[in-house]
């Protein structure tokens, strides 16, 4: 089945039963994941109003950090990040005016390292010859402490909106994300030293993507158009990083 032509018949035969549908989407909506609290959650909002001017206000409040955290030995970063997208059949770029926007506190507590999450920002991109778009959204975990053999951890979900799709419908859910586990392709440069900005580009093509969540009966339609569940191997995600860092007593 082409991608355009699948989406497209089945938005017009939902059309004839579309009150049906909205209540089966309704009922299989999915919620966002749990916060959770220690290394590597996150608990901050999934936003969709992604720009790069963002900078440093989705930072987690000092009130948010962990208990014996002193604020004064923590740092916030800021990133945003463009590239390519590849999930199943959908082929989608983040261009450079519409980044993918991460914001998230790191520092010591106990001499162990912790993280907080604090908002990602996205817009919706379309997918080529298709009535469809999808947004990226924060999965729930995140742990972005890099070692030898990865840049960091990232589960993500995918909102898939259109004619006739119901919302909540989305590839992956919360109980069963995207994990993404960045590795490094470009070593970090320093642009700035204050405040500290470093580039760097990351890149996976080994995670799975499981099938759509809460598409009611446009499910099985959009599973069979855009290729899902697509195993590791068939997907892929390569972006160019750029990082502002700035420690909490000048932010």
């Amino acid at each position: 089945m082409a991608l355009s032509a699948g989406v497209l018949a089945a938005t017009a035969t939902l059309g004839a039963g579309a009150g049906a549908g909205a209540g089966a989407a309704a009922a299989a909506t999915p919620t966002q994941a749990d916060p959770h609290s220690g290394p590597g959650y996150g608990s901050g909002p999934a936003s969709t109003s992604g720009t790069r001017d963002r900078g440093f206000e989705d930072c987690p409040a000092p009130s948010e950090l962990p208990p014996g955290a002193d604020p004064a030995r923590w740092r916030c970063e800021a990133m945003t990040a463009v590239g390519r997208l590849t999930l199943g059949r959908v082929d989608v770029e983040v261009p450079a005016d519409r980044p993918l926007a991460i914001t998230f506190a790191e520092g010591t507590v106990d001499g162990e390292f912790r993280q907080v999450f604090g908002a990602m920002a996205a817009t919706p991109l379309r997918v080529r010859g298709t009535p469809l778009s999808i947004t990226p959204r924060y999965g729930g975990y995140s742990d972005f402490e890099s070692n030898d053999e990865r840049r960091g951890e990232l589960d993500l979900t995918f909102r898939i909106a259109g004619p006739g799709v119901p919302p909540g419908c989305s590839m992956g859910s919360a109980a069963d994300p995207v994990r993404l586990v960045l590795l490094e392709t470009d070593p970090p440069k320093v642009v700035t030293p204050d405040p500290l900005v470093v580039t760097f580009g990351v890149a996976d093509n080994r995670f799975a993507v499981p099938g759509t969540s809460g598409c009611g009966p446009l499910g099985p339609v959009l599973d069979r158009a855009l290729r899902l569940p697509s195993p590791a191997g068939a997907n892929g995600i390569d972006l160019d990083a750029r990082v502002a860092m700035r420690a909490y007593g000048e932010v």
